[in-house]
Protein backbone atom coordinates (compact mmCIF):
# COMPACT_ATOMS: atom_id res chain seq x y z
CA UNK A 1 0.00 0.00 0.00
CA UNK A 2 1.19 3.38 -1.16
CA UNK A 3 1.64 5.78 2.26
CA UNK A 4 1.92 9.15 0.27
CA UNK A 5 -0.82 8.27 -2.12
CA UNK A 6 -2.86 11.61 -2.68
CA UNK A 7 -6.42 11.46 -1.98
CA UNK A 8 -6.14 9.46 0.95
CA UNK A 9 -8.86 11.75 3.48
CA UNK A 10 -11.56 11.59 0.74
CA UNK A 11 -10.59 7.63 -0.07
CA UNK A 12 -11.22 7.10 3.91
CA UNK A 13 -14.05 8.87 3.83
CA UNK A 14 -15.92 6.98 0.79
CA UNK A 15 -14.67 3.84 2.33
CA UNK A 16 -16.24 4.13 5.61
CA UNK A 17 -19.67 5.55 4.61
CA UNK A 18 -19.59 1.96 2.28
CA UNK A 19 -18.86 -0.11 5.16
CA UNK A 20 -20.80 1.62 7.33
CA UNK A 21 -23.90 1.20 4.91
CA UNK A 22 -23.10 -2.30 4.34
CA UNK A 23 -21.97 -4.14 7.41
CA UNK A 24 -22.98 -1.32 10.31
CA UNK A 25 -21.22 0.97 11.90
CA UNK A 26 -20.17 -1.06 15.14
CA UNK A 27 -18.90 -3.99 12.95
CA UNK A 28 -16.62 -1.50 10.86
CA UNK A 29 -12.96 -2.05 12.17
CA UNK A 30 -10.01 1.10 11.19
CA UNK A 31 -7.94 -1.72 9.45
CA UNK A 32 -11.32 -2.69 7.16
CA UNK A 33 -11.67 1.06 6.66
CA UNK A 34 -7.99 1.42 5.28
CA UNK A 35 -7.86 -1.93 3.15
CA UNK A 36 -10.92 -0.84 1.55
CA UNK A 37 -9.46 2.71 1.08
CA UNK A 38 -5.87 1.21 -0.07
CA UNK A 39 -3.78 2.49 2.69
CA UNK A 40 -1.95 1.73 5.96
CA UNK A 41 -3.91 2.14 9.41
CA UNK A 42 -1.21 4.81 10.62
CA UNK A 43 -2.24 6.72 7.16
CA UNK A 44 -5.75 6.45 8.98
CA UNK A 45 -4.87 7.82 12.01
CA UNK A 46 -2.73 10.76 10.52
CA UNK A 47 -6.33 11.66 8.78
CA UNK A 48 -8.75 11.20 11.72
CA UNK A 49 -8.81 9.80 15.81
CA UNK A 50 -10.99 7.30 15.43
CA UNK A 51 -13.72 5.84 12.94
CA UNK A 52 -16.35 8.42 14.37
CA UNK A 53 -14.48 11.54 13.26
CA UNK A 54 -14.61 10.61 9.73
CA UNK A 55 -18.56 11.93 10.02
CA UNK A 56 -16.44 15.33 11.01
CA UNK A 57 -14.30 15.40 7.50
CA UNK A 58 -14.29 18.85 6.37
CA UNK A 59 -16.40 20.24 9.23
CA UNK A 60 -13.13 22.66 9.75
CA UNK A 61 -13.22 24.07 6.44
CA UNK A 62 -16.92 24.11 6.41
CA UNK A 63 -17.01 26.43 9.46
CA UNK A 64 -14.01 28.47 8.26
CA UNK A 65 -15.79 29.04 4.57
CA UNK A 66 -18.98 30.09 6.71
CA UNK A 67 -17.09 32.60 9.05
CA UNK A 68 -15.24 33.76 5.97
CA UNK A 69 -18.16 34.41 4.12
CA UNK A 70 -20.35 36.13 7.40
CA UNK A 71 -17.54 38.20 7.92
CA UNK A 72 -17.09 39.74 4.08
CA UNK A 73 -20.90 40.20 4.21
CA UNK A 74 -21.65 43.87 2.97
CA UNK A 75 -21.54 45.98 6.41
CA UNK A 76 -25.62 46.72 5.33
CA UNK A 77 -26.40 43.24 5.41
CA UNK A 78 -28.94 41.92 8.23
CA UNK A 79 -27.61 39.15 10.06
CA UNK A 80 -29.88 36.34 7.70
CA UNK A 81 -27.96 38.02 4.93
CA UNK A 82 -24.87 37.67 6.34
CA UNK A 83 -25.61 33.86 7.08
CA UNK A 84 -26.67 33.67 3.61
CA UNK A 85 -23.69 34.96 2.65
CA UNK A 86 -21.39 32.36 4.85
CA UNK A 87 -23.53 29.56 3.23
CA UNK A 88 -23.43 30.65 -0.26
CA UNK A 89 -19.47 30.65 0.42
CA UNK A 90 -19.32 27.04 1.77
CA UNK A 91 -21.46 25.69 -0.95
CA UNK A 92 -18.40 26.33 -2.95
CA UNK A 93 -17.03 23.05 -1.15
CA UNK A 94 -20.19 20.89 -2.03
CA UNK A 95 -19.44 18.75 -4.55
CA UNK A 96 -20.71 15.25 -6.54
CA UNK A 97 -18.38 13.58 -4.29
CA UNK A 98 -21.01 14.94 -1.51
CA UNK A 99 -24.11 14.28 -3.59
CA UNK A 100 -22.93 10.79 -3.89
CA UNK A 101 -22.05 9.86 -0.48
CA UNK A 102 -25.37 11.91 1.24
CA UNK A 103 -28.04 8.70 0.91
CA UNK A 104 -25.90 6.18 1.98
CA UNK A 105 -24.18 8.57 5.35
CA UNK A 106 -27.93 9.26 5.92
CA UNK A 107 -28.88 5.16 6.32
CA UNK A 108 -25.22 5.01 8.02
CA UNK A 109 -26.39 7.84 10.82
CA UNK A 110 -29.86 6.96 10.90
CA UNK A 111 -28.54 2.92 11.96
CA UNK A 112 -25.91 4.18 14.85
CA UNK A 113 -26.63 6.24 17.95
CA UNK A 114 -22.91 7.07 17.79
CA UNK A 115 -22.82 8.59 14.64
CA UNK A 116 -26.06 10.52 15.19
CA UNK A 117 -24.00 12.19 17.93
CA UNK A 118 -21.41 12.93 15.96
CA UNK A 119 -23.73 14.34 13.41
CA UNK A 120 -25.19 16.38 16.03
CA UNK A 121 -22.18 17.94 17.56
CA UNK A 122 -21.45 18.65 13.41
CA UNK A 123 -24.36 21.01 13.96
CA UNK A 124 -23.46 22.37 17.16
CA UNK A 125 -20.13 23.16 16.23
CA UNK A 126 -20.88 24.93 12.71
CA UNK A 127 -23.77 26.99 14.41
CA UNK A 128 -21.08 28.01 16.72
CA UNK A 129 -18.69 29.50 14.52
CA UNK A 130 -21.62 31.30 12.58
CA UNK A 131 -22.62 32.84 15.80
CA UNK A 132 -18.95 33.91 16.39
CA UNK A 133 -18.65 35.57 13.34
CA UNK A 134 -22.18 37.23 13.07
CA UNK A 135 -21.16 38.53 17.31
CA UNK A 136 -17.72 39.63 15.53
CA UNK A 137 -19.56 41.69 12.80
CA UNK A 138 -21.89 43.57 16.09
CA UNK A 139 -24.50 41.82 16.17
CA UNK A 140 -26.31 41.14 20.02
CA UNK A 141 -25.81 37.72 21.15
CA UNK A 142 -29.53 36.42 21.00
CA UNK A 143 -30.20 37.49 17.44
CA UNK A 144 -26.29 36.04 16.57
CA UNK A 145 -27.43 33.11 18.01
CA UNK A 146 -30.80 32.47 16.60
CA UNK A 147 -29.59 33.21 13.25
CA UNK A 148 -26.50 30.53 13.52
CA UNK A 149 -29.11 27.93 13.87
CA UNK A 150 -31.75 29.30 11.55
CA UNK A 151 -28.34 29.01 9.17
CA UNK A 152 -27.33 25.11 10.48
CA UNK A 153 -30.89 24.43 10.25
CA UNK A 154 -31.31 25.54 6.19
CA UNK A 155 -27.53 24.13 5.81
CA UNK A 156 -29.34 20.79 6.66
CA UNK A 157 -32.54 21.08 5.00
CA UNK A 158 -30.58 22.62 1.91
CA UNK A 159 -28.52 19.39 1.90
CA UNK A 160 -31.75 17.27 1.68
CA UNK A 161 -33.29 19.03 -0.83
CA UNK A 162 -29.79 19.07 -3.15
CA UNK A 163 -29.04 15.54 -2.61
CA UNK A 164 -32.70 14.17 -3.54
CA UNK A 165 -32.76 16.37 -6.33
CA UNK A 166 -33.34 14.60 -9.68
CA UNK A 167 -30.62 17.31 -11.05
CA UNK A 168 -27.78 15.98 -10.56
CA UNK A 169 -25.24 18.90 -11.54
CA UNK A 170 -27.44 21.47 -9.83
CA UNK A 171 -25.10 23.46 -7.44
CA UNK A 172 -25.72 23.39 -3.44
CA UNK A 173 -26.62 27.14 -3.05
CA UNK A 174 -29.71 27.70 -4.28
CA UNK A 175 -30.97 24.74 -2.10
CA UNK A 176 -29.58 26.11 0.83
CA UNK A 177 -30.61 29.48 0.19
CA UNK A 178 -34.10 28.36 -0.22
CA UNK A 179 -34.29 26.46 2.84
CA UNK A 180 -33.00 29.95 4.46
CA UNK A 181 -35.74 31.84 2.88
CA UNK A 182 -38.56 29.39 3.63
CA UNK A 183 -37.21 29.68 7.12
CA UNK A 184 -37.04 33.28 7.37
CA UNK A 185 -40.90 33.28 6.47
CA UNK A 186 -41.89 30.61 8.40
CA UNK A 187 -40.38 32.37 11.58
CA UNK A 188 -41.89 35.39 10.89
CA UNK A 189 -45.57 33.40 11.05
CA UNK A 190 -44.23 32.77 15.23
CA UNK A 191 -45.97 35.83 16.27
Amino acid sequence: MSRWEPGARERLVVAAVDLFTEQGYDATTVAQIADRAGVTKSTFFRHFPDKRELLAAGQEAMSRLLTEGIAEAPATATPLEAVANGLERAATVMGPMNRELAPRLKAAIAASTELQERDALKTVGLTAAMAEALTARGIADPVAALAAELGALAFKRGFVTWSESDRPTDPFAPHALAALAELRAASSSLG
